[in-house]
């Protein structure tokens, strides 16, 4: 019923087989069955089963459970060996591991899901001819609602009586001023015909009845839903990084696993051990810890922001942040405080500032205060006012200079409210002296003046001149030189109800100014230094854009303004040459339509674009960029759901604080995944020296485990919680392209410190083999306490390392002593689980049995603190030489 607005109401009763007395609650409740509950169904619903499913599609889940299969079928090949026990443990990974990330990933939702309290708890309608409250989900097209001031509409409709029934749909269409609402006024276009209600606006004033015709996703804003459904979500900087990164370190594994089987079984290993063998390769080179650590960090990163104002809906969405190269900002309330206030007049000519009481004796005071009142739907309140911001700035000055409930006492004839398009409003109001009513109009400053064709100079009302028009003009530029919004007010006498379009006398100009926000010019030089480019979109006038934007410091005299007409008659290519030789914008009378097309632009250039928002047509530009970011407090539901990170404060020095935290989250899961990588060393090399060098398996598969679930995951959580170095925000934004795993990374892990770890296993483990007196060549059965002793010793060695390992990992750049060594208690808790996990499976009998280890004493204990001590300051001679910039280093060691 794409047509309901211009049907007649009796035409349109019985099509939607209704009348003014509504529905029966009997045909209510068989249309509700028919056409489904009042909601807006925001996100495609998946079962929850599927997403549990889905977390053992990775490839680490996909190898250990390969891992498990291989144990299985060799306990049923060569029982009683211990291979069940493997396969036990490798299952029971893989499914904590993916209960853990789906949990996690449930809690988000859990918080994205807040944000669909678009409707109303309840409404009024009328059932049966009897008004009653019903759920907002039970409205039913044909049912007849009846809307009252403060009241969000629940779902579309056509108006069947009103009374000064005021609708703000401004989240909806863009339109700043609440519309008087007419049911018998009609457009062609259905989102500009004024006996339309439509869902999700808001009830400003007045009481009016309502047929409803469309509900749910069938509803205006339900279209909007469904494009943003539509738009396709950009993948992660870090989830596209974590895919690359398991792929590689699985291909690695496999390499090995089956490399090495081959190997072991062409020297003449049995096909059982060669099968067990190639498990514990593989196992080896899993980081079965790595998936949930990274989400637990970016979880607590999450928490993190939230204490700062920012709220993420998506925990991968976190990293984005700090690939960010470009954010486009809005400017009121974001750049701005939302405290928006009259700073001028200007009056015959003559400037006075706000406040100042010398305007009382200007003889065109009266007509500006007349129309500064009666042309303005808002309301005082208090100390402040309800209503549109521009209204209420208007009604406080107004109300500092005369009575204006004396004024208000004036009988409203007609009204045309404010709209983008016209960029004025006019009202007509009978002021009770006896002669002509008089139209009031206030608006953009170049609109007024092309419909006045006289001016008020002195008491006189004297012809609009081209000299007095040029004067007007330069007011008007000097008031948006000083970054105030400029307002013009004229009146004229009428005839009736009629509106007129023109002949009116130039009254007056208001300059209104909104201050910036204090703490935005750090956040802009922060950004600068960062090498993110900021790029401001507004509907303010051009000039006044751009001296809000040097006063903050975001352009030079030198900066670039477009406005929206210049904008729409760019074609892409002219477009993308602006976006990318221009490094100081500004996007003036710019549309919200055309946020997307600026955030494609800049997306196609290959930059990661962050973008802020707050109205329901800001949805599609939200979602479609890298970083959607929606206002707390001023912005409409749909554009929270719409984006990735909430501002709960709406200032745009949060989002470069959650810039901040978006790069530190990066840097630190490099920082763990070293940790985390440098440990397969050792717990690989075991396994290929026991079949190239015919020794006893130096480390066991439920070692391995313990050491990767149980030893790397909470010292890994403490470097995902580590402070930013101080240089963070002083580095260019990585690229696109740049690796979560590097070469760099790889040779430190693997290369260095991994070699490092596995020096101190090897060399605890023959030490205690040949103080026991232990040959070269003896076979030592899995229970001899020798053999458990050796193994227990190589264990100990690992974590002994790991802890240097993971202090080193704290810092890239800075020294530790700097940073402080005791500083990250989180470290320090992981370091004592490491230790305390040692003891347990060292010293404890019953664990000594299940794992097959035996007590160490202290001297064996102490082998591997040299090579501990030589991880420790070798990194810090490194990070010495980093910071000097030694180009070997930075070459190769720096990662």
């Amino acid at each position: 019923m794409s047509e309901v607005h211009k049907l007649p109401l009796a035409d349109l009763y019985r099509e939607l087989e209704s009348g003014e007395h509504g529905l029966s609650s009997a045909e209510a409740g068989a249309r509700l069955a028919r056409y489904g509950p009042n909601e807006l169904r925001v996100r495609h619903d998946t079962p929850e089963i599927v997403k549990f499913l889905r977390q053992f599609k990775n490839f680490f889940a996909l190898l250990l459970i390969v891992g498990g299969l291989l144990a299985s079928f060799a306990e049923q090949l060569d029982p009683d060996q211990g291979n069940l026990y493997i396969a036990i443990a490798l299952f029971a990974v893989v499914l904590l591991n993916a209960a853990f990330t789906y949990f996690q990933e449930h809690q988000s939702e859990q918080i994205m899901e807040s944000f669909k309290k678009m409707l109303p708890a309840m409404v009024t309608v009328l059932r049966g001819g009897k008004t009653q409250e019903v759920h907002a989900e039970e409205l039913v097209p044909g049912d007849v609602m009846i809307l009252r001031e403060g009241d969000r509409v629940p779902a579309d409709g056509r108006l069947i009586s009103a009374a000064e029934f005021k609708v703000d749909q401004a989240s909806l269409t863009g339109e700043s001023e609440p519309q008087l609402l007419d049911p018998a006024a009609l457009h062609d276009n259905i989102l500009e015909s004024r006996n339309m209600v439509f869902s999700g606006t808001l009830v400003q004033n007045g009481e009016g009845e309502v047929l409803v015709c469309n509900t749910g996703m069938s509803t205006q804003i339900g279209s909007i839903v469904e494009l943003t459904k539509a738009t396709a979500e950009a993948e992660t900087p870090i989830h596209k990084e974590l895919k690359y990164f398991i792929k590689v370190i699985s291909a690695i594994a496999i390499f090995l696993g089956v490399t090495f089987f081959l190997v072991s079984v062409a020297i003449g290993k049995g096909g059982i051990s060669s099968l067990i063998f190639a498990i514990g390769i593989i196992v080896a080179n899993v980081p079965e810890g790595l998936l949930p650590t990274v989400t637990l960090a970016l979880t607590m990163a999450s928490k993190r922001m939230a204490r700062k104002n920012a709220l993420i809906k998506n925990l991968e969405s976190v990293e984005t942040l700090g690939s960010t190269t470009v954010i486009c900002t809005d400017k009121t309330g974001t750049l701005t405080q939302n405290r928006l206030g009259v700073n001028t007049l200007v009056l015959g000519g003559k400037a006075y500032t706000a406040g100042d009481h010398a305007v009382l004796v200007e003889p065109a005071l009266p007509e500006a205060l007349k129309v500064m009142t009666l042309c303005n739907n808002a309301y005082l309140d208090g100390d402040g006012y309800f209503g549109d911001a521009t209204d209420g700035a208007l009604l406080l000055c107004a109300n500092d200079l005369t009575d204006i409930d004396e004024l208000r006492k004036a009988e409203q004839l007609a009204e045309q409210p404010f709209n983008s398009t016209t960029k004025r409003m006019i009202a007509v109001f009978d002021l009770g002296h006896g002669g002509l009513p008089a139209a009031l109009m206030k608006g953009a400053p170049e609109v007024v003046l092309h419909a006045c064709d006289r001016i008020m100079v002195d008491g006189q009302t004297v012809a609009l001149t081209h000299e007095r028009r040029g004067q007007v003009i330069d007011d008007y530029r000097r008031l948006a030189g000083r970054g105030e919004r400029g307002l013009a007010l004229a009146i004229r006498d009428t005839h009736g109800v009629s509106i007129p379009e023109e002949g009116y006398v130039f009254v007056a100009l208001v300059g209104m100014i909104d201050p910036p926000r204090p703490e935005v010019p750090d956040a802009l030089a922060k950004c600068r230094s960062a090498g993110i480019k900021v790029v401001m979109l507004t509907g303010d006038y051009g000039l006044t854009a751009k001296t809000i934007a040097r006063q903050i410091g975001m352009v030079s005299d030198t900066g670039e303004v477009i406005d929206g007409d210049e904008l729409a008659a760019m074609d892409d290519a002219e477009l993308a040459d602006v976006l990318k030789t221009h490094p100081e914008l500004i996007f003036a009378r710019i549309a919200p339509a055309q946020k997307l097309r600026v955030v494609q632009g800049f997306q196609a250039l290959g930059e990661i674009v962050t973008v802020t928002g707050d109205g329901v047509n800001d949805a599609p530009a939200l979602k479609n960029a890298d970083m959607g970011v929606a206002m707390g407090v001023m912005g409409t539901d749909v554009a929270k759901e719409a984006s990735n990170m909430v501002l709960m404060d709406d200032n745009f020095a949060t989002i470069v604080k959650a810039v901040e935290e978006g790069r530190t989250i990066f840097d630190n899961i490099k920082k763990f995944i070293a940790y985390i990588l440098t440990s397969n060393v050792p717990q690989i090399l075991p396994f290929i020296a026991y079949v190239l060098l015919d020794i006893p398996l130096p480390l066991t598969v439920v070692l391995i485990l313990s050491i990767d679930l149980g030893t790397d995951i909470v010292p890994a959580l403490g470097l995902g919680a580590e402070p930013p170095e101080t240089d963070v925000m002083k580095r260019k934004p990585r690229k696109r392209d740049e690796r979560l795993l590097t070469r760099n990374l790889l040779f430190m892990s693997y290369g260095i410190v991994g070699m490092i770890q596995a020096a101190a296993g090897f060399f605890s483990y023959f030490v205690i083999l040949y103080s026991g007196g232990w040959e070269w060549g003896q076979d030592l059965a899995s229970s001899d306490p020798l053999y458990r002793t050796a193994i227990t010793g190589f264990f100990a060695s690992i974590i002994i390392c790991q802890v240097a390992d993971v202090i080193i990992c704290r810092t890239r750049r800075q020294s530790l002593f700097t940073v402080g060594v005791f500083t990250n208690r989180l470290v320090w808790l992981g370091i004592a689980t490491e230790l305390v996990l040692l003891g347990l499976i060292a010293y404890v009998p019953a664990v000594n049995v299940f794992f097959g280890t035996a007590p160490l004493e202290l001297w064996q204990l102490s082998l591997s603190v040299p090579f501990a001590l030589l991880i420790l300051f070798g990194d810090e001679l490194r990070r010495v030489f980093v910071r000097a910039e030694n180009r070997f280093v930075l070459k190769w060691l720096t990662w």
